[in-house]
């Protein structure tokens, strides 16, 4: 190999090179994580109306490290994502200082027991929240069934002038609705919103002309339903 000259030129050459990009690396980033390039805007932009200001810069102050080049964008992501109204963020850099953070809120659509809110994705999420909503409750693998299923049953309930108040799901799978008068709807583990339109189709003709308000309706009969009052027992 001494003997050939231009092998041991390439050898060089390739030596020089490699040493040149090991360089220019070094060199790139010791010039990115100097503290000439800082953040210097964190933009929040979507339709956000539960997440603070407050909060927000919290999560700057605290969260966020580095400068425009080394901010770790997934931590960051995941520090946003754990304030109690973000369901997602997204986050992105801004040549030459600016963080744009695109937040997508949870939007309530009932309670889940006494434990949290569901949103209308029927993911269950920690927060708070004095809005009037529905009250959820059953198996937590059920929730998203349980928000699909919702949307038919209140608005089979409110084309009788009632409003749903809670879906209950028992272990066993078996469903129940209780509306805001307090009147309750045994649905069982099939057929739930076929049994719920029968028995709106027949309301009128039926509870809807009963003395008393039933306590309970149980449809999970194959012909009818019964109606139970608190005072008596009654069969429609």
């Amino acid at each position: 190999m001494w003997d050939r000259p231009e092998l041991l030129t390439a050898i060089a050459n390739f030596l020089y090179g490699v040493a040149t990009v090991a360089l220019m690396y070094i060199v790139l980033l010791t010039v990115i994580h100097l503290p000439v390039f800082p953040v210097r805007e964190v933009k929040v932009v979507g339709s956000v109306s539960q997440v603070t200001r407050a909060q927000i810069d919290t999560v700057v102050h605290r969260e966020l490290r580095g400068n425009f080049f080394t901010i770790h964008l997934d931590n960051s992501r995941l520090a946003f994502e754990k304030l109690p109204w973000v369901r997602r963020a997204q986050l992105r850099r801004h040549w030459p200082d600016r963080l744009e953070v695109v937040l997508e809120e949870h939007e309530a659509l009932a309670r889940w027991g006494d434990e949290g809110l569901v949103n209308t994705h029927g993911e269950i999420f920690a927060a708070a929240s004095d809005e009037k909503l529905p009250v959820f409750s059953g198996p937590r693998e059920v929730s998203a069934e349980i928000a699909t299923n919702y949307r038919t049953f209140r608005t089979l309930i409110e084309s009788l002038g009632f409003r749903l108040a809670a879906v209950e799901v028992s272990d066993r799978r078996a469903w129940r609705l209780r509306l805001e008068d307090g009147m309750a709807l045994e649905l069982g583990r099939e057929k739930m919103t076929e049994r719920l339109a029968k028995f709106v189709s027949v309301y009128a003709a039926s509870v809807g002309r009963m003395r008393e308000q039933p306590q309970i309706v149980d449809l999970r009969y194959p012909n009818g339903f019964a109606a139970r009052v608190r005072t008596m027992g009654n069969g429609a």
